[in-house]
């Protein structure tokens, strides 16, 4: 307040006083003072003492009292102090996407008891979630996701009755699902809420019935990722409103409840990844449901239900692993919406016939290994998948079940041009080029899975854009990807363009961010989150703001040329600078930090193109998920196998990544050797030495011609054992494989084993016995531990070696026609311990020495628990033990 007296009604001996006064509350302004103290980053503008009076970037005042904290995306770090409990005018406080701040929440974080809206997304807090949250009488969204929070859900928050948004996500969370009793609240409590977002933590337990009623109004219930046990209550049914439900990825059981299909506003249901038995679920008048994936649970086997082709609205379907059999009715491909279909791993027969009435949208057919007969397509072009049906060994099939591949569908980029070419270029601006703040919608459902129909995005044009234009200078909000990550999330990246000035300042972002992360925008699809990736081109005194809008104007190049999620990314300046004018694959990677590679060659494409023919035909030795294998030649005689990434491929790019850093680190007899990569002119190719004899998987079917005795068998069997062994035990750091199989294990000149296909693997660095991470590898290898929890360790290598020694013995694929080797072995040693009746017809009896315990060995390696099965290490000496005692090393170059 300014307080200024008349010259008139001041006495003749004074002149004119004029006394300054700040209004912002003593109490507020000591607060701040102290976040200004312990924070780093604070904007520029925070250097008088007067917040209210001066207007703080970020702080919002009503009078003399701090009613708003809005600073999203301002590069903050440091703690969250226990002087802003202070501000007991607090409505709304929003950090999120500062990925500097960390350390636990004030414990008596209730005191700030006119709080409405907590916003914490996307930080690094860590600690347990107070008690004293329950406190927050007024608190309507509460968003503490992406952080690292542990221990269980306070009951307390069952107290806040007016909480509509319940977002702790993707934290360390443990215990059980918190329900009311005599003495404590629970969730049961919050019928107010909209929102349960609880997935990617460590919840257990089972869900209990008391958890939902017919009084609330629940949208969403997002439990996905968990360690859940038991059935899926079915109190579940009682809740009408909802439109969202994920429990895919937990340990439920039991039958679906039948009143599910009452929830008659469904749009989407995810159920996938479960131990869910009985029949497959009646879902007859779920009219509005768009995407449903019930993928691997064991449901009973049972013909394809009726409701198939009453769900109009039906974008995409996904029971991958589920006991379907019978026909599919031809009406079924008819359905107006339907996007993708994905059936594999089933046993449907017959004959599929798509009429010429199909559905316009139909972009994937996938039938993979099933027992159908025939196999009509009629008009239909795009994408089949019907490899492992008996179909496919009719002569007519050739041109099908070979020819026809999946398109990309989990990733799109749009042929759209937010700004000029040049603003992408140059390391300067432009009269027509402004510097984008980039960010990723993560929807944690959706209700559509054809990404490259733009209609898909129109909502960023015509429903987003005018809503930050209403109170943030954006002149155009543009999707730069999209894509479907690890957890089954679509991402949508995406560029906001300042209006006017080349730059947001910090107030735009955090309004941005705000937007978004409290949810003040209503997006057309399922529940989302917003990250973003740090903005470094803040307007202030110190910066070279020319040098600043260059270099991270190249980050956005980044994001178009790998199409990866800028939520996980990390710019360094300098680097992306070195960007602009390197062809060097490694400066354009996610972190910006370039991988020590020993001894991996950079080759251009010219090279490549010279030493395979151009790619000819003759040169051509193999083909996978990745793309191409084709045979080269140096100058120097040297022969090389090069896997040339499939154009768009996000699985080529991430292997492509994955492979040089791991393999660049590896040198071992076992381990097949990368001589270097190709990253010229938007190709992703890998060069290794070649490998005469093909894969294991050939070998052993007959198709490669070389001939394996028992003898031979056991000496490959070493040589795997080895080369896994290496990478679990003397790489560094130690390596998990994810994916041993025997089409991944080479044979060289003289038949020695040699482990290939790293796209998959993973480091265990920072001395971690494990990775929590997506299921992925290959049907009958996989570890059923890690299947069920996601925990990845050596010992699910160790699983898959146990499946390969098995094939080993005979001859066999882990699943040939539905039934599993593992079980085949285990039934028949249980039954007459007659190890002889499995072996491959092909080897001679006479040879069969310690073939009973090499197949106790294997047994081992198969325990369902990992802490009973042996280490590589273990493994080897084992084999090594076996070969010695019958004295085969003076039989075969070792």
């Amino acid at each position: 307040m300014i307080k200024n007296q008349s010259m008139s009604s001041l006495p003749a001996r004074f002149s004119l006083v004029v006394v300054v006064v700040g209004i912002t509350d003593s109490a507020d302004l000591a607060a701040l003072m102290s976040l200004k103290k312990q924070w780093q980053n604070t904007p520029p503008n925070w250097v008088k003492h007067d917040p209210c009076g001066r207007r703080w970037e970020g702080i919002y005042c009503n009078g003399s009292r701090v009613t708003d904290i809005i600073l999203s995306g301002t590069n903050l770090a440091g703690p969250l102090p226990e002087d802003i409990l202070s501000l007991s005018e607090l409505q709304s406080l929003d950090l999120s996407n500062n990925r500097g701040l960390m350390g636990p929440l004030p414990t008596n974080i209730g005191s700030l008891k006119n709080l409405r809206s907590l916003v914490l997304v996307g930080c690094k807090f860590s600690g347990l979630i107070p008690e004293s949250i329950g406190q927050l009488e007024k608190l309507t969204n509460l968003f503490l996701s992406s952080n690292q929070f542990i221990g269980p859900i306070p009951h307390s928050i069952g107290n806040l009755s007016d909480l509509v948004w319940l977002d702790l996500s993707d934290n360390l969370l443990n215990g059980t699902l918190p329900v009311s009793n005599k003495t404590t609240p629970g969730l049961d409590m919050l019928l107010k809420a909209q929102h349960f977002h609880l997935g990617q933590n460590r919840l257990s337990g089972d869900i209990p019935l008391k958890l939902f009623s017919s009084q609330m109004a629940l949208l969403h219930i997002i439990l996905n990722d968990n360690q859940l046990s038991g059935t899926i209550p079915d109190t579940l049914g009682l809740v009408r409103t909802l439109k969202v439900i994920r429990l895919d990825r937990n340990k439920l059981t039991g039958i679906v409840p039948d009143n599910l299909n009452t929830l008659t506003r469904m749009s989407e249901l995810y159920l996938a990844n479960n131990y869910l038995n009985g029949p497959i679920p009646d879902l007859t008048g779920m009219n509005l449901l768009a995407y449903l994936d019930l993928s691997n649970n064991p449901f009973n086997p049972q013909n394809v239900p009726l409701w198939f082709g009453t769900l109009i609205n039906l974008t995409t379907l996904r029971m991958l692993n589920t006991g379907l059999r019978g026909n599919l009715p031809t009406g079924f491909f008819s359905l107006p919406q339907l996007q993708t279909v994905v059936l594999a791993n089933n046993q449907l027969n017959g004959t599929v016939d798509i009429p010429a009435n199909f559905s316009s949208n139909l972009r994937l057919l996938d039938l993979r290994n099933n027992s159908l007969r025939d196999f009509q397509g009629g008009a239909f072009t795009n994408s089949v998948l019907l490899g492992d049906n008996p179909f496919c060994q009719n002569p007519e099939a050739a041109g099908i079940c070979k020819t026809i591949q999946p398109s990309n569908l989990s990733n799109f980029i749009p042929q759209l041009n937010c700004a000029p070419l040049s603003c992408f270029s140059d390391s300067t601006l432009g009269s027509d080029c402004k510097r984008p703040y980039l960010g990723s919608l993560v929807f944690r459902s959706y209700n559509f899975s054809d990404l490259t129909k733009t209609l898909y995005y129109n909502f960023l044009r015509d429903s987003l854009h005018p809503l930050l234009a209403s109170q943030v200078p954006v002149d155009r909000v543009c999707l730069v990807s999209s894509s479907v990550d690890s957890n089954d999330f679509l991402v949508l990246n995406i560029s906001f363009f300042p209006l006017g000035d080349a730059f947001f300042n910090r107030t735009g972002v955090s309004k941005i961010g705000n937007i978004l992360n409290n949810h003040v925008f209503d997006t057309p699809y399922g529940p989302y989150y917003f990250d973003d990736l740090t903005y470094a081109a803040f307007p202030g005194p110190s910066k070279n703001i020319g040098l600043i809008i260059g270099t991270t104007i190249s980050s956005f190049v980044l994001l178009l040329l790998a199409v990866c999620a800028v939520v996980y990314a990390r710019r360094q300046r300098q680097i992306a600078k070195q960007a602009v004018n390197s062809n060097n694959a490694f400066v354009l990677w996610n972190q910006g930090k370039v991988p020590q590679l020993k001894g991996a060659s950079w080759f251009s494409f010219e090279d490549v193109k010279q030493c395979t023919n151009n790619f000819s035909a003759g040169s051509e030795i193999g083909v996978g998920g990745y793309g191409m294998v084709y045979k080269g030649k140096l100058e120097t005689g040297q022969l090389l196998a090069i896997k040339r990434a499939k154009q768009g491929s996000i699985q080529g790019a991430d292997e492509f990544k994955n492979e040089i850093e791991l393999l660049s680190r590896v040198h071992h007899r076992n381990v097949v050797n990368l001589i270097g990569f190709c990253y010229d002119k938007g190709e992703q190719m890998l060069v290794y030495e070649f490998i005469p004899n093909g894969n294991l998987r050939e070998a052993l079917s007959g198709k490669s011609g070389v001939k394996l005795n028992w003898s031979r068998r056991l000496m490959i069997a070493l040589g795997a054992a080895r080369g896994l062994a290496y990478l679990h035990e003397l790489a560094d750091p130690p390596i998990v494989h994810r994916d041993i199989k025997s089409d991944n294990i080479l044979l060289d000149h003289h038949l020695n084993a040699k482990v290939a296909d790293f796209g998959l693997s993973k480091p265990l660095t920072d001395h971690r016995d494990h990775i929590t991470t997506q299921v992925k590898g290959t049907l009958g290898y996989l570890d059923p531990e890690y299947y069920m929890t996601q925990l990845l360790t050596e010992k699910s290598d160790v699983y898959g070696f146990g499946v390969v020694m098995l094939e080993l013995v005979t001859g066999r694929r882990p699943i040939r026609k539905n039934k599993y080797i593992v079980r085949e072995v285990r039934e028949t040693m249980r039954d007459n311990g007659n190890a002889y009746s499995l072996v491959d017809p092909t080897i001679s009896y006479v040879d069969l020495i310690s073939l009973e315990e090499f197949v106790e060995l294997a047994m081992k390696c198969l325990q369902g628990s990992g802490e009973k099965r042996p280490s590589m290490g273990e493994v080897v000496k084992e084999i090594e033990d076996l070969i010695q005692a019958n004295n085969i090393y003076s039989v075969y170059e070792f």
